[in-house]
């Protein structure tokens, strides 16, 4: 019987961090191609020291009580943590990692992405290319919106919001950003305005969604935020998919009340084949793929098992998100 401390990780990862986990632990990884399910993490989780989770892994009271007393430290590979009962966790004493930081520069370059590919029709364009339609150049064929010179609606103008910013002053684009906790200071870096949301939602050509999902931001973007935008003005969301209401989203897309969404992000995740929103040709849908460079994703997966590791050994978890755990709060 190996004297390695026992963990689980539910899902395989890139290498950088699975190696560092198998070289210290006896580690047990779940190599399906879905998330195992709720009755299966119960199962292996049994009498582990330590757990290696994705954001497609609820981890709740349930599943720490499957675990036993033993479970030292659950470690994200994510930045969020909104499938974590993290105030359970904290109640039991168990420190949370997650992987802030590292996903920015990436997350930031799709949300971009989105927002150019939204703007000039290019799923749509490279579509009707291969389906054989294109005869000739034609004079209003994919109209679309300018990039430059345009008003960015960045809601939530934290690491990745401010990312945003650094990438439209290079289409001298004007910035306006809302948050709850203004950055006057990094703002004015990035010569970036504060506007309260409505007033934003109102100016911009663009908006952009950069909020964590909380209770406060669950569906921060509904019918009425929708009817203030203007008809011309596409929607990105990169953030999380309850931050957007979808029935509300699909009604404004359909009336013509915004131009058009990108989202790489959806409620629920993955989004059902039957949403009325994977109908509308001004509905960009990509499947989460916001941290998806290799670059972002290898030191993901290291800093994942640096917090496991750490929790492990009893050490302070590089990056945790209850640090209240450790009597000093540091």
């Amino acid at each position: 019987m190996s004297d390695k401390p026992k963990v689980f990780v539910t899902r395989v990862i890139p290498a950088k961090g699975l190696d560092m986990v198998r070289q210290l632990c006896d580690a047990e990884i779940w190599k399906g191609e879905l998330p195992p399910p709720k009755a299966v993490l119960m199962e292996k989780i049994k009498g582990a020291e330590g757990l290696l989770c994705l954001i497609t892994d609820t981890i709740d009271d349930e599943v720490m009580d499957a675990a036993g007393p033993q479970l030292k430290v659950i470690s994200q590979m994510a930045v969020g943590f909104d499938n974590i009962d993290v105030a359970e966790a904290t109640k039991r004493g168990i420190p949370v990692g997650h992987t802030p930081g590292v996903l920015t520069e990436a997350t930031a370059d799709l949300a971009f992405a989105l927002l150019a590919s939204a703007a000039r029709h290019l799923v749509e364009a490279a579509a009707y290319v291969k389906a054989g339609r294109w005869k000739t150049w034609e004079p209003m064929l994919f109209l679309g919106a300018d990039l430059w010179g345009a008003t960015l609606g960045i809601i939530g103008f934290g690491r990745i919001g401010q990312a945003m910013a650094r990438r439209a002053r290079g289409f001298n684009m004007r910035v306006i950003y809302y948050d709850v906790n203004p950055n006057e200071e990094v703002a004015a870096q990035l010569g970036a305005k504060y506007l309260p949301l409505d007033d934003l939602l109102r100016q911009a050509d663009f908006v952009t969604l950069h909020v964590p999902l909380t209770p406060e931001t669950h569906h921060l973007i509904g019918e009425r935020e929708l009817k203030l935008m203007k008809p011309s003005a596409i929607l990105i969301n990169a953030s999380r998919g309850p931050v957007v209401d979808p029935q509300a989203l699909y009604q404004a897309l359909a009336d013509g009340g915004i131009a058009g969404a990108a989202l790489d992000v959806t409620e629920p995740e993955p989004i059902p084949m039957d949403s009325p929103l994977l109908t509308l040709p001004n509905c960009l849908i990509v499947p989460h793929i916001g941290s998806a460079s290799i670059s972002s994703r290898n030191k993901m997966a290291e800093m994942a098992a640096a917090n496991l590791i750490a929790g492990l050994k009893g050490e302070r978890l590089p990056n945790c998100v209850n640090p209240e755990v450790y009597r000093d709060g540091a």
